[in-house]
């Protein structure tokens, strides 16, 4: 140590700063769980993409049927009807519900949410088989409308589009209902009190308060309900009965039955970039992270 060292000041020796980053404990934690997610979800992505440029040859002739093929064509366009059609009802059908939860006494919610949750703790094959069941041409839907004399012969309800979507929309009603409720929750009653003490109808205070405070609910529970339609098998291969392929369906197809790889990596790896597109698209409208519980 040089002489004049031990006349300095202690505040004056330069120290060496070996502190760790503040979030450094928090990159640790979650370090091994981003790297299991990596092998276990990025990986096989990443090999799928591999698969679609690379099968039966490389290059993207796999692709190039996403504009030649109209079996290709049809599929996609099947399935974005159903699963819009599917999130239109759904929707219409989960705000009706959270409106009557979100105003509903205390007891009253827990039973209504009971209810709500209930469908999500049975299998979607049973639920799937039960609606095969109701629908058929000898089912109880059927028969009830028979003996009612509404109609002279069965109704074609299962095995095409209408039987999909049915099956679909009992599946994804929770999903948004939970969403738009948490958004509900959120709005003060006493807002709505203001404006029919202001002179607003029932109707008008619904419209011009409510609803846009509950639109951030709106949007994230259509978000969520499209993303999960996009993926369905097993609902549109049992009510569809093969008459009606979605994604999924032709996926499984190309790759089990007719062992077309590249095909089906293909249309899977459209299939999450589709997903991947909607997130992008609807983060730049609202805050999906607060939306879906990630903070504010």
């Amino acid at each position: 140590m040089p002489p004049d060292a031990a006349a300095l000041p202690a505040a004056a020796v330069p120290r060496t700063n070996w502190a760790m980053p503040r979030d450094a404990g928090w990159w640790a934690l979650l370090l091994p769980a981003f790297l299991l997610m990596s092998v276990i979800y990025i990986a096989p992505i990443l090999q799928v993409l591999a698969i679609s440029v690379t099968e039966p040859t490389p290059g993207f002739g796999n692709y190039e049927r996403l504009f030649t093929s109209i079996g290709v064509q049809r599929v996609i366009g099947t399935t974005l009807r159903i699963c819009a059609v599917t999130t239109v009802i759904a929707l219409l059908l989960g705000y009706a519900l959270a409106y009557v939860i979100a105003l509903a006494s205390p007891q009253a919610q827990r039973w209504w949410l009971m209810g709500v949750l209930l469908p999500l703790w049975i299998s979607v094959l049973v639920r799937a088989f039960a609606w095969v069941t109701l629908l058929r041409r000898q089912g109880l839907v059927n028969q009830g409308l028979q003996g009612l004399g509404v109609i002279d012969e069965p109704l074609a309800l299962v095995w095409n589009e209408f039987g999909i979507v049915v099956g679909m929309v009992h599946y994804m009603v929770p999903y948004a209902v939970l969403p738009m409720l948490a958004a509900m929750r959120e709005i003060d009653p006493r807002l709505l009190a203001a404006a029919r003490g202001l002179g607003a109808s029932r109707l008008t205070a619904f419209h011009r308060v409510f609803l846009p405070l509950s639109a951030p609910g709106l949007i994230a529970a259509g978000v969520l309900v499209f993303i999960f339609s996009l993926g369905f098998y097993i609902t549109p291969a049992i009510l569809g009965g093969g008459k009606t392929l979605m994604a999924a369906e032709w996926i499984k197809l190309q790759i089990l039955d007719l062992v077309r790889w590249g095909m089906g990596a293909m249309l899977a790896t459209v299939v999450v970039v589709a997903i991947l597109t909607t997130l992008a698209v609807f983060s730049r409208v609202v805050n999906l992270r607060r939306l879906f519980g990630g903070g504010h």
